[in-house]
């Protein structure tokens, strides 16, 4: 019986995005699943088949009538319960979850995938706003999983005004989420001994235009404001529009491209290795400790890891493999101040950071954000040391949320 089929035998009330992505990702042809929730809309008064069809679509590429599909799930119901095999339950967590990709949630399905958590999905929107209590399913823990973004803004103040008297333990409060944007989070982490950061600041298009043509000095919007400049447009992520400045010219070759009306702007630091490669970690820190999940080689100054080439290139692989390895006794207890201090700041239970060293050894900052995806997709076949690693990982997370009950 294929996997498809043994979903449809089951009647699993919700397949659920993180077991969609792994199918996706091993080949299994998602089409006659789509087709089978097309047809299954109509009969599901529970809209857990609109909102696997969403998921379905966006795995596709159709990103557009994905989110049309979700918004109409989420309309419809606000809660959707993650599948467990586990035959006991030791905890159940609602995570109050916004409308949107991969992007716009902390990763909690693929952190709990398996587990003998139960997972509750609790959708926000502005039309459908944080329910009443009453109206929530029985929970131990509450994780605002919601990202920062201009357009959450006001959905993380009104979460953070609802959950003022919970009677259950708040993990990642939205008072603290909304601190990661690029410059909020940069001004957050600025002067920290051992880190490296540079300063980010947002302009508006008129003003970047201005500096393109000449007309405003650099420097006088940038306190490091030296060319070449990393510019990106407000609320991108996965290096959309993401590019490297090299002077007023290629700004203006830029502006043209892209039509956004705001930028994030900061000065750009060569951060590549005596052998001329340049490397990121993408690190999460649970409970103040951190935890590595994957770390990317590249040629490029712009990683990210599904193009930097790790499939191809054995070296590596094996490099990533010896770095996860000595992480707590390495890299991990090399940057702990700076890790302790970024925790302190901060200030949430669970977080990602982009990362890389400098030349003279300090830990570079890219990205602070609590969504970054975190999961065990890759080949085990070509990454069997990641599995060890990412159980590392599920395992903090899970016991992070056990010690938030009060015992």
């Amino acid at each position: 019986m294929s996997e498809i089929a043994a979903i449809k035998a089951k009647k699993a009330p919700l397949i659920g995005f993180a077991k969609l992505m792994r199918m996706a990702l091993s080949g299994v042809d998602l089409a006659p699943l789509g087709a089978q929730l097309i047809a299954d809309v109509e009969t599901d008064t529970s809209s857990h088949s609109l909102m696997d069809l969403a998921m379905v679509l966006l795995l596709r590429g159709n990103r557009d009538l994905a989110l049309h599909t979700q918004s109409e799930a989420i309309a419809c119901q606000q809660v959707y319960t993650q599948p467990t095999t586990s035959p006991s339950i030791a905890l159940r967590v609602c995570a109050i979850m916004g409308a949107g990709d991969l992007m716009a949630n902390s990763p909690i399905e693929f952190l709990l995938e398996d587990s003998d958590v139960l997972l509750h999905l609790v959708y926000v929107t502005e039309d459908r706003p944080f329910p009443a209590l009453a109206e929530f399913p029985e929970h131990d823990v509450l994780f605002v999983a919601i990202a920062q973004s201009d357009q959450n803004m006001s959905l993380l103040q009104a979460i953070a005004a609802a959950i003022i008297n919970w009677p259950k333990p708040v993990l990642n409060m939205p008072d603290r989420i909304a601190l990661l944007s690029r410059n909020q989070a940069c001004e957050c982490l600025q002067d920290i001994p051992g880190l490296s950061m540079p300063s980010t600041v947002r302009l508006d298009r008129r003003q970047l235009e201005k500096i393109a043509n000449q007309e405003l000095a650099l420097e006088q919007v940038l306190v490091d404001g030296i060319y070449p400049i990393i510019v990106r447009p407000i609320d991108s992520h996965a290096g959309q529009g993401l590019d490297k400045i090299d002077d007023a010219v290629a700004l203006q070759y830029y502006l043209q491209e892209y039509a956004n009306g705001e930028f994030y702007i900061s000065r750009f630091i060569d951060y590549r290795g005596q052998d001329g490669l340049f490397r990121k970690y993408r690190i999460v820190l649970i409970d103040g400790q951190p935890f590595l999940c994957h770390l990317a080689i590249s040629e490029h100054w712009m990683i990210h890891y599904l193009n930097a080439g790790m499939a191809e290139s054995a070296e590596k692989r094996a490099e990533e493999a010896a770095v996860m390895v000595a992480f707590d006794t390495h890299f991990a207890l090399r940057h702990a101040h700076a890790f302790s201090d970024i925790n302190e700041r901060i200030g949430l239970d669970y977080l990602g950071i982009d990362c890389g060293e400098t030349s003279d050894g300090q830990l570079l900052i890219f990205e602070v954000d609590s969504c970054m995806a975190v999961h065990t997709l890759d080949s085990v076949d070509l990454f069997p040391y990641k599995q060890t690693q990412m159980l590392k990982v599920f395992k903090a997370f899970r016991h992070m949320l056990l010690n938030a009950i009060p015992h």
